[in-house]
């Protein structure tokens, strides 16, 4: 196979991610976000909220970071932030899934794309950080453009919001900040319980 056709089977092997249906509700709460909404999401925020950044990051490298953080759902599926029994099988599934997707590419670019998404995992690097923080603050948005409603769904408390976010602050504290008020006006409205 080449090169081409290798990267074209890639592409069209991850339009499935399209499918791919997340708990967190669009602005709007007409329907579920996919992972494709999602990471377009990320992608965007990325561009216009960089400076944020408690560190300079390199902002393409991080916007493809984000892009490709989900794809393993193709296989692995979504696995709801506060599952206590889903997330731990979640980093088997994944991996299983990043062998698979990703070397259906050409070595190099499967190398590229397979090292950005364990950066991503390890949290570690600046751009990592701030990838997870924007992972971690569109929820939180969105939840609170919809009145709580996957928060409600699933009756979820301040205190998984909180422990789901004891690393956000770490890509940016600017927009951890900006998140905990909205977290905190969500308690106030009885939307999250204390």
């Amino acid at each position: 196979m080449d090169r081409l056709e290798q990267q074209i089977n890639f592409i069209l092997e991850v339009d499935k991610l399209k499918q791919i249906t997340r708990q967190s509700y669009i602005t709007g709460a007409s329907r579920k976000e996919t992972d494709t909404d999602h990471s377009w999401h990320l992608a965007l925020m990325c561009a216009l909220l960089a400076e944020y950044a408690n560190e300079k990051i390199d902002v393409l490298k991080t916007m493809v970071m984000v892009l490709i953080h989900d794809i393993v759902e193709i296989d692995a599926g979504d696995t709801y932030a506060y599952d206590a029994v889903g997330n731990q099988s979640k980093r088997e599934r994944e991996v299983k899934a990043a062998d698979r997707i990703f070397h259906l590419l050409p070595g190099d670019q499967a190398r590229y794309l397979r090292d950005l998404w364990e950066e991503f995992e390890a949290q570690e690097t600046p751009e990592a950080k701030f990838a997870n923080t924007l992972d971690k603050i569109q929820p939180v948005m969105l939840n609170d453009a919809t009145g709580g409603l996957a928060w409600r769904e699933h009756g979820v408390r301040k205190a998984q919001v909180m422990g789901r976010n004891q690393r956000t602050g770490e890509g940016s504290q600017q927009l951890w900040e900006f998140a905990k008020n909205i977290i905190e006006r969500n308690v106030g409205r009885n939307i999250l319980e204390e």
